[in-house]
Order: structure tokens, then C-alpha cells, then sequence
């Protein structure tokens, strides 16, 4: 039995060979029914898409380098940065394109750019880095191989998702006010441009409300680290002007905190409030369920691999820059005073 080829469905389907083409790539050129028809149908036939021929036909290795660096070294145990790539390998999938990380032991013996190459990435996603200033990757972001980058925006014409940070603690310090609070605390994370937004729109809400914020109230913890958490909730509760909420860096790192409280006999949501951030499914099953605001970590994965693919195969597209909003999620750890 013959080899069924993309000209055999066109002919099945009574459409062009370009129309079957960008139907079994998702392209947003192609109606939705087409593209249903055209899947179907292959499928039906027994198409299996030849990779090797295309990579000849196209001069391209449908392969796309990611970049993750985890400073607590808890790797893709991180719910939120798990569920980003979940989505992005499920839609680079889709669009006909393999994920692969880049190794970052031996960056100084093999930069990101070389293993790039070496690999011959069609692109590569920038999602986490200890520090998007550094000249290692910076070489990789003003090179000739397009990059898209996580809550990062470059003078360079890439594409960049932002998940939207000053919407997100605004919406949260907004809410404690509105509760009652005035006295609210922040263990703020790592330094980076992501943590300068959170810092700074926080201290913004309060000022706009005309509310203080005395400097013990603002400490630097860790994101995802419990153990920074519990050494900021102790330095808190020892304070003479305690704080009546606690913003934490992060739903995970909130355990630390939570560990404090329980010490002290000090129940969130009655004796003292606090909340969280990212809104992994952790804090949904903490007793009393945490207030947090969710990031849309699946609509980043999409916008991700879409914004990047679309560049591979259209350099002269111009670059884009997303903001994925999320929502706080309201649980029983805030009390009104």
C-alpha cells in the first residue's frame, strides 16, 4: 500500500494542496470546519506527516529551544512554570514544532547561543532566567535566531508575554483595602523586573489610598522557598506595630509562613489575613483555602509558542508584546476589620 501524501487528502477533501498544508499546521488562515475535515480525514486515510522530508523541503528542524532556570532548584515540581510549558509543548505540537530545553550547568564551557545553533533550534523561548541583563543571554536575544520572551520586553524586535503583574497586586491590595486593611506587609521575591513591577505597584496602590508603609512592613524573601516565608513571618509577628495582612511571594512559599502562624496559634482568615500568588492548585486544598490571584500560566504557554512560531515563519511580522491578565481568586484566609 502507497505512502498517503498531503495531495491524496486534498484530492479527498476537494481542497488545494496549500489549504491541506496550513489545515494540518492550525493556521488561523484556514476556517475551523476546513481544518476539522482535513484532520479528520487524514486520519482517516492514515497520513503520517514524513518530519525528515520536511526538514530537507523547508531548511528548518521544527524544533524550538526553551530556556528555563530554576534558582530553588525545584525544576518543573513548579506548578506554575509546569502548567506554561505544559501548554506551550501542546501548542507548538500542534503547530507542527518539538520543544527541547536548553542546558544551563555548562553555560560557560557552551552558551545558550551556541547550543542554539548547534541544535539547530528554529527559535527559542526565554521563559525563566536568573536575570534577563546577563550578556550570555542577552547574545542570544539580539542574535539572528528569533526568541520569545516570559515577562521580559527587549529593545531588540522580539516578541514578549508578560503575565500581568501590576494588575495583579494592584487587584490584591485593592481588595485588602477594601476589606478593612491598612496595615499590610509584603515578602517580596528574588530581585528581577518582575518583582521591580510587584514592588513598586504595591507601593503605588498604597500611596494612591494614602495609607503607610513603614520599612519593616517590606521584607525580601524567596519565591518558592518556604524557609525565607518563615523567617520574614517571624521578623512580622514580632514587630509592636504588627501588620494585619501578609502578602506572600508565592502560593508555595506562603507555607513557610503558614507554618509561623500555626506556631503562634494564629489562624489565617480570623486572627491575622494573608494571601498568596500564582494560584496553583496548592492553594486550593490549604485549610483555610488561600487568597491568591491566579496567573493564566495555560493562556502564557499558548501565547508563547504562538507568538514565537509565527515569526519563525514570518520574519517580517512586527514583534508583539501580550499581557495575560489574571484574577484574584478570593479563599478564606482575609478577614474584614
Amino acid at each position: 500500500m502507497s505512502e498517503v501524501t498531503i495531495k491524496d487528502i486534498a484530492k479527498e477533501c476537494g481542497v488545494s494542496f496549500s489549504t491541506v498544508s496550513k489545515a494540518l499546521k492550525g493556521s488561523s488562515e484556514i476556517g475551523a470546519a476546513t481544518i476539522q475535515l482535513v484532520e479528520e480525514t487524514a486520519k482517516r486515510m492514515g497520513y503520517q506527516a514524513n518530519a525528515a522530508a520536511r526538514k530537507l523541503r523547508t531548511n528548518r528542524s521544527y524544533d524550538i529551544g526553551v530556556i528555563f532556570e530554576d534558582a530553588t532548584g525545584s525544576g518543573l515540581q513548579h506548578q506554575y512554570f509546569a502548567s506554561i510549558f505544559d501548554s506551550l509543548n501542546i501548542t507548538a505540537n500542534s503547530l507542527g514544532y518539538n520543544i527541547s530545553f536548553l542546558n544551563n550547568v555548562n553555560r560557560s564551557k557552551s552558551s545558550y547561543l551556541s547550543q542554539a545553533k548547534y541544535r539547530g533550534f528554529d527559535g527559542v523561548v526565554v521563559a525563566s532566567t536568573n536575570d534577563f541583563h546577563r550578556p550570555d543571554i542577552q547574545e542570544l536575544i539580539h542574535s539572528d535566531i528569533p526568541c520569545c520572551l516570559l515577562d521580559y520586553t527587549s529593545e531588540k524586535d522580539c516578541s514578549s508575554v508578560l503575565s500581568d503583574n501590576e494588575n495583579g497586586i494592584r487587584q490584591i491590595v485593592e481588595y485588602l483595602i477594601s476589606m478593612g486593611h491598612k496595615k499590610i506587609a509584603y515578602v517580596y521575591g528574588d530581585t528581577s523586573d518582575v518583582t521591580n513591577v510587584r514592588l513598586d505597584t504595591f507601593y503605588d496602590v498604597m500611596r494612591e489610598h494614602k495609607l503607610p508603609v513603614p520599612k519593616e512592613y517590606v521584607i525580601k524573601g524567596v519565591y518558592h522557598e518556604p524557609k525565607s516565608s518563615e523567617h520574614a513571618t517571624r521578623k512580622l509577628l514580632a514587630l509592636k506595630n504588627r501588620p494585619t495582612c501578609i502578602l506572600y511571594p508565592d502560593d508555595f512559599a506562603y507555607l513557610g509562613g503558614m507554618k509561623v502562624l500555626h506556631e503562634e496559634n494564629l489562624l489565617p482568615g480570623r486572627d491575622i489575613s494573608t494571601v498568596g500568588y500564582d494560584g496553583i492548585f496548592l492553594s486550593s486544598v490549604l485549610s483555610p483555602v488561600l487568597t491568591t490571584y491566579s496567573q493564566n500560566a495555560k493562556e502564557i504557554g499558548r501565547q508563547l509558542a504562538s507568538l514565537l512560531i509565527q515569526r519563525i515563519d514570518n520574519s517580517a511580522l512586527d514583534f508583539q508584546v501580550v499581557r495575560v491578565k489574571g484574577q484574584l481568586r478570593e479563599g478564606q484566609t482575609v478577614c474584614r476589620l
